[in-house]
């Protein structure tokens, strides 16, 4: 077996890795006769055999791989240098097979010894230090997870350990020595003839390094093939002559201790020694792999992590033992798993079946009905699960109300009045609550958009020009796209969107963050022009602001360097805080609690420095209609031609529903957040065309999924594990609270919020608004793989991150797939932001053609296998 390659694990995403660590020192190239025999345990002087009997000990080392090819693979390393006579000289070193039986090499695993076969001459002048430099020989291979439903001594194991009582929590030692010696130390203290240095001999290498010499740890499949090492655990195992007992220690370290490459985040060390002697199925491999399983998943780490004391934590054991020996439990985890995998596939097979209308919306509520009160208890239930869900409602709470106003303020300008920001309000309170209730999804986001804003201003004007009030045509356009939208729902039209990949995915995603950041500019500049502009010493009037009546106002310049200046540090305090869980500052907690809660923190501080610091300069606030919320619009004075008008329009707009959610949907069920309640496509387009409707009637504004705050609420409620490659530090999450309670709560504070206008809401400012956008619109940047081969372009090639796509596809290639999304991604923005509304109105019609031409077009352009693995789905972001 090559040493260097690492099997495949064709039956699931985990898998365990033994890792073998048999280090030949570097021999002294002068030296004819040093001889070394390292194994894992003892290094002993062999006599080096001559160089004419090469043939004949290459035979006899071949004769035990013969009979047993899994635990002595024969391999030589040879190096290169000049002797005294400066003549190119070759040394060899022979890997010879480990001998006896078959029974002794099992039960002295993987052990290997080596010969040295030497041309150079006997000159001593020319060595290389040992200090300088050390060979690590390294294979790694494959071991199945321990079966607890039919391998018997699995559960013993864990029996032994239970009565040995090996545990340490909150280790406080900052070296691996230090570390292994104090879990050592109290597990022989009933072996008194087996000492700690004998213990630490067996475990570490002899050299330099001193790492462990055998190991056990978990890999997994990344969405390249690649392999990703599980680096919050270790598992080191070795063999001892004189032990009497099989000994198991489990230590949890108080803090991530960075163990060398692979190893960068242990908090879970395990060690494991076995006598030599001690049957097969009871070695210290076999043992190794036991506590292996039991700490392989993520999520189980996770709460033992939580634990507070040893009981809770062998308790916990305990129940993770039970949950693998029982077949019913075992069956159902494998099946969330494969649930898991599939959250992100548009059509079930149940769904062909029988008759198509309306048979996907009923599954979608067979699934998820016997789901439901888990959803509410979920956000109550478990270790931080409540601190969890108070910061992702103050998160909802502020990413929705504040967008609301924002928009409420732009559809105000554009319709003159007649959709204001109360109405924003209330309609995301009445469709939040209502898709939090009953979509199958409630972890998706509903939010009036940009390019709803941009819709809703097309159709004023097209009112205007047919000679229509706005709002019973606003009314009608929304009642023809419900219509679409739930005819879409019923017959299951949105089994289209299996062709939707990441490459659609994220030019839609970095699209939605281009409009946000322009909507900040176009507000910056149009500031700037009306105070430091040419119009600017011409008389205007304000109603809202400080003095009392109609002003005549000149040219400001420091409201215009006041707008700029909350923006960037609306924009500088919000990342700094919601970087802070990747800063050494405090400790982990309390670097969290800032994440949490940096969106909230960034706006109140702002607006605090806006409003009362710079009390003088009189920043303009927004305005607030009077008038009835609720109010039928009056359909029946609508002409035929405006009715005509009004379901073309609300064609194209159910398009954009229908692409806007399922993409929005697609990314949130993505593997990578690692959700278990199965998906609901079907069922959740039906719920936004009926909520859309009810809108329509009462004349609010719409509503549909969006980006980045459907994903940003999972994130909200996750677990999440840090990973370090190749010294890039990247999060993972390792469990999702799937709860309907945080939009639940954050919308009904929304409502309540309607009885803060104007006054103090009004003190948030279209600066901090604005700086709110650009806040958006770049953490949405963060696992966007569009966005990183952008950078590439400008990036130094030997600084590229270690993406496993840069080492798989031509660099030529690369480029030449970012160019092809730079172009459709500047398509929809020249169609999304054009100023012509005709062309805004196909936008929809567009992004729908994004995926023939990325599964039709684009492998006319890229060889298929680069775009497979540049447009590979959704895993962890690394």
């Amino acid at each position: 077996m090559d040493p260097s390659r690492v099997e495949e694990d064709p039956d699931g995403p985990v898998r365990i890795t033994v890792s073998p660590l048999d280090r030949p020192p570097l021999p002294d190239i002068g030296a004819q006769r040093d001889k070394l025999r390292p194994t894992g345990q003892t290094q002993e002087p062999v006599e080096s055999p001559k160089i004419e009997d090469t043939k004949r000990n290459e035979d006899v080392e071949d004769a035990p791989v013969r009979r047993n090819p899994l635990y002595n693979t024969p391999s030589t390393v040879s190096f290169i240098g000049f002797g005294s006579d400066n003549q190119l000289k070759r040394k060899t070193l022979r890997k010879r097979g480990g001998g006896g039986t078959e029974k002794d090499q099992k039960t002295t695993a993987f052990s290997s010894t080596y010969s040295l076969d030497s041309d150079l001459d006997d000159d001593d002048a020319d060595t290389i230090s040992k200090d300088e430099i050390t060979l690590m020989f390294a294979t790694h291979e494959k071991i199945p997870k321990k079966d607890f439903r039919h391998e018997y001594e699995a559960s013993r194991d864990v029996d032994s350990f239970f009565s040995m009582v090996a545990l340490e929590l909150d280790i406080m030692e900052t070296s691996l020595h230090g570390i292994v010696v104090k879990m050592v130390v109290g597990l022989l203290k009933e072996e008194p003839e087996c000492s700690a240095e004998h213990a630490l001999s067996a475990l570490f290498t002899h050299d330099s390094v001193h790492h462990f010499n055998r190991t056990v740890q978990g890999t997994s499949q990344t969405e390249y093939g690649s392999v990703d090492y599980d680096q919050s655990w270790i598992c080191a195992f070795a063999s001892m002559k004189n032990l009497r007992k099989r000994q198991v220690s489990i230590a949890r370290l108080n803090h991530p201790r960075n163990l060398g490459e692979t190893s960068q985040e242990i908090r879970f060390i395990i060690i494991v020694l076995a006598p030599c002697e001690e049957k097969t199925t009871r070695s210290a491999l076999e043992t190794a792999r036991t506590f292996s399983t039991l700490l392989h998943e993520p999520e189980v780490r996770q709460e033992l992590l939580d634990c507070r004391d040893k009981v809770e934590f062998m308790n916990l054991l305990r129940l993770v033992e039970l949950k693998y020996s029982k077949v019913e439990e075992a069956g159902a985890c494998a099946e969330d798993i494969g649930s898991t995998e599939s959250l992100a596939s548009f059509e079930k097979p149940e769904d062909r079946q029988g008759c198509p209308i309306g048979k996907g919306v009923w599954n979608d509520i067979k699934r998820r009905a016997p789901l439901y009160f888990s959803d509410f208890k979920d956000g109550l239930v478990g270790r931080h699960t409540l601190h969890k869900l108070i910061s992702a409602t103050v998160f909802l709470y502020f990413a929705c109300l504040l967008p609301s106003i924002a928009f409420g303020t732009l559809n105000s300008r554009n319709t003159h009045g007649k959709i204001d920001v109360r109405k924003v309000i209330l309609a995301q309170t009445l469709g939040g609550l209502i898709y939090a209730m009953f979509s199958g999804q409630p972890l998706i986001i509903l939010q009036t958009t940009a390019p709803l804003a941009l819709y809703t201003k097309i159709i004023y004007e097209m009112a205007h020009s047919l000679h229509v009030d706005f709002l019973p045509m606003f009314g009608c356009v929304g009642l023809w796209s419900s219509g679409f939208v739930l005819l879409y729902a019923l017959v299951g039209a949105n089994r289209i969107m299996k062709y939707t990949t990441r490459c659609v995915e994220e030019i839609f995603a970095l699209f939605i963050a281009t409009t946000k950041v322009a909507a900040a500019i176009e507000s910056l500049i149009h500031d700037f022009q009306e105070n430091i502009g040419p119009e600017c010493g011409q008389n205007v009037t304000t109603s809202e602001g400080y003095g009392n009546g109609d002003t005549s106002v000149g040219c400001q310049l420091d409201k215009a360097l006041l707008h700029l200046l909350l923006l960037l540090g609306t924009v500088a305090v919000g990342l700094m805080l919601y970087n802070s869980v990747h800063s050494p500052y405090l400790d982990a907690k309390k670097r969290e609690f800032l994440a949490d809660y940096s969106l909230p923190v960034s706006v109140i501080l702002n607006s605090f420095i806006g409003v009362y610091v710079f009390s003088m300069v009189g920043l303009q606030r927004f305005d607030v209609q009077t008038g009835p919320l609720f109010e039928l619009v009056e359909l029946g004075s609508l002409t035929s031609t405006a009715v005509v008008t009004s379901m073309g329009l609300g064609f194209c707009l159910s398009l954009l529903f229908f692409m806007d959610q399922n993409i929005t949907a697609a990314i949130v069920n993505s593997p990578a957040h690692k959700l278990k309640k199965s998906s609901a496509y079907n069922l959740d387009l039906l719920v936004i065309g009926i909520i859309n409707g009810i809108l329509s009637v009462f004349g609010l504004p719409w509503l549909h999924g969006t980006l980045p705050h459907s994903p940003l609420h999972v994130r909200a409620l996750a677990d999440v594990e840090d990973r370090v490659d190749q010294g890039r530090l990247y999060s993972i999450i390792v469990r999702v609270r799937e709860t309907r309670l945080a939009a639940v709560l954050s919308h009904i504070f929304i409502g309540l919020s309607l009885l803060l206008l104007p006054s103090p809401l009004n003190y948030i400012t279209d600066p901090v608004l604005n700086g709110l956008f650009i806040f958006f619109a770049l953490i949405s940047f963060s696992g966007n793989q569009f966005y990183e081969r952008l950078v590439l372009i400008l990036t130094e090639q030997s600084a590229y991150p270690p993406n496993h796509y840069i080492r798989h596809v031509p660099l030529a290639k690369i480029h030449l797939f970012t160019f092809c999304q730079v172009l459709q991604l500047a398509v929809l923005c020249g169609l999304g932001l054009s100023a012509m509304p005709y062309l805004e109105m196909i936008f929809p019609i567009v992004l729908l053609a994004l995926l023939p031409i990325r599964h039709r077009l684009m492998p006319l352009l890229i060889d298929p296998k680069y775009i497979r693995a540049l447009d590979a789905a959704h895993t962890d972001n690394h």
